[in-house]
């Protein structure tokens, strides 16, 4: 056992002796929850990491949100919207809702915020915004949204977007609006010291009615031993991020749960197909596949806390197709397909990925080095933090690459106009396929799926595409879909029930 595990037990087991002694326990209608990455900014458009969007979700409403574990789609600040054709979306807004300063939510509200999605100064959901023709209010509870192409996944996108005050962001300069939010949730912001804490009170006008749960308290703790010892001793309630070596320990001890949930995120590799790289070649590509033995990953690596991928999307997202099933580890096959390729001796390559953003991340991407070794690939690893990676990603910077993705809207053509569609700048898709992977006849493919929005014909048409992409043109690596774990104090009366975007809406947990 190394070092730096051996100081993580001991500071957890320190903490459930103060536990034992005595330490006071959160009074019934507070909540105390430690997690491992903080909020960036209070702007609710500021950020589209998923660690920010789960916080804005407490504070503002979308005009639709997804709910619990199922992440089924329901009504929220619209109670019903139509799609009379490809181009149009009306919504009808519901009535008497009030945002925490006491203004009345009205369509004008909802106008604002959308047409506020095109700035970069204050957005990173640009893209949104600019897919956007007009917006038309022709009263107070009815929008009517008009976009340039045909988007398919345009309502399911609505729980992510989060409606903002018009008067009073208008009113205030961006640093404030940054640090002090005026939504319609569940929640009020009512402090934030930075690093140290954030604090919020139930909005007792709320429009689904006041959350149970008055007080919460949300403390990032970045360090593992130091979050699991806050657990330990009772001063939060629930955490997030349990590191997976941690996990058959703290399932010994009766004074704490251990949830495990399954998580929607595949954990993928991605390649280029540059003309004149090695990877340009489809049987390299599938070589590199067969070379890592992704068993190994989920069982020595993640502790088993994972389970095996054979695409990116997840089985609730349209697109996913049952019938791909994963490659089998097969190194000799490998060796064969390089040496048929003209590669018997192997080729140099750089594999970049983050080091502090998915589960076991780093190490992950260390294995991969070695299976590629193994059949004589020699990878330079390139691992760094996610803040300097993910700009790399998108500027274009690397042709093989380790990341993690989900779709948020449930639908994956988005993710495929994003991922894998040729980049283009000017008409925006491809902006996360950062190797620059092209294939003239995946593209033709997705961009038919476009207007399609019969149900039933798109996910047929999004399986075929998915097909396409993991069997003929091997644009990626599937390696494994992550496991969320999360660790509780036992015994205090707490129902929580983990969603499969990991956001922590705290109006879901009860406390009693």
């Amino acid at each position: 056992m190394g070092k730096k595990n051996i100081n993580l037990f001991a500071a957890i087991f320190v903490a459930v002796a103060l536990l034992a002694s005595g330490a006071m326990a959160q009074a019934a209608d507070k909540l105390v929850l430690g997690v491992d990455t903080p909020p960036r900014t209070m702007n609710p458009h500021g950020s589209n990491a998923d660690s920010n969007i789960g916080i804005m979700s407490n504070i503002f409403d979308g005009l639709l949100q997804r709910v619990g574990a199922t992440g089924k789609l329901e009504p929220a600040l619209a109670t019903k919207f139509e799609h009379p054709d490809l181009l149009t979306w009306k919504f009808y807004l519901r009535k008497g809702v009030k945002f925490h300063n006491g203004n009345d939510f009205t369509a004008a509200d909802v106008k604002f915020t959308f047409e506020r999605l095109s700035d970069p100064k204050v957005s990173e959901w640009i893209n949104t915004g600019k897919s956007i023709a007009t917006i038309e209010t022709p009263d107070d509870y009815t929008v009517i949204f008009k976009t340039k192409e045909p988007i398919p996944w345009f309502a399911n996108n609505m729980h992510q977007i989060h409606v903002m005050d018009k008067e009073s962001t208008e009113s205030r300069d961006e640093g404030e609006v940054g640090l002090k939010p005026i939504g319609t949730g569940a929640y009020k912001m009512v402090e934030w010291v930075k690093g140290s804490y954030v604090k919020f009170e139930a909005n007792e006008n709320y429009w689904e009615g006041a959350p149970a749960i008055k007080h919460v308290e949300l403390r990032p703790i970045k360090e593992s031993s130091t979050r699991f010892a806050a657990l330990a001793s009772g001063q939060v309630d629930i955490v997030s991020g349990v590191p997976v070596q941690l996990y058959d320990k703290l399932i010994e001890n009766p004074k704490l749960k251990v949830i495990k949930k399954a998580a929607r995120r595949c954990i993928f590799l991605a390649l280029g197909n540059e003309p004149g790289s090695p990877t340009a070649d489809v049987r390299v590509r599938k070589a590199m596949y067969l070379a890592i033995n992704e068993d190994e990953i989920i069982n020595k690596i993640m502790r088993g806390h994972a389970s095996p991928a054979a695409q990116v999307p997840d089985p609730p997202t349209i697109g996913y197709n049952p019938k791909l099933k994963r490659m089998a580890y097969d190194p000799a096959k490998a060796k064969a397909l390089l040496k048929e390729a003209g590669y018997e001796k192997g080729f140099e390559i750089t594999l970049a990925g983050p080091n502090d953003r998915y589960v076991q991340d780093a190490q992950i991407a260390e294995a991969v080095v070695k299976y590629l070794a193994k059949v004589g690939i020699k990878a330079k690893l390139d691992v760094k933090p996610k803040s300097i990676f993910f700009p790399e990603v998108t500027n274009g910077k690397h042709k093989f690459y380790l990341i993690g993705w989900f779709d948020g809207t449930f639908d994956m053509g988005r993710t495929f106009f994003k991922l894998i569609r040729s980049y283009d700048k000017e008409k925006g898709v491809g902006a996360w396929n950062g190797t620059r992977f092209s294939d003239a006849k995946l593209d033709k493919l997705l961009d038919s799926t476009a207007d399609i929005v019969d149900p039933a014909e798109r996910k047929k048409a999004l399986q075929e595409v998915n097909r396409l992409a993991m069997e003929d043109a091997i644009a990626w690596i599937p390696l494994h879909y992550q496991v969320d774990l999360y660790a509780m104090q036992e015994g205090k009366g707490i129902k929580f029930d983990p969603r499969p975007d990991r956001w922590l809406i705290y109006k879901e947990i009860k406390k009693k």
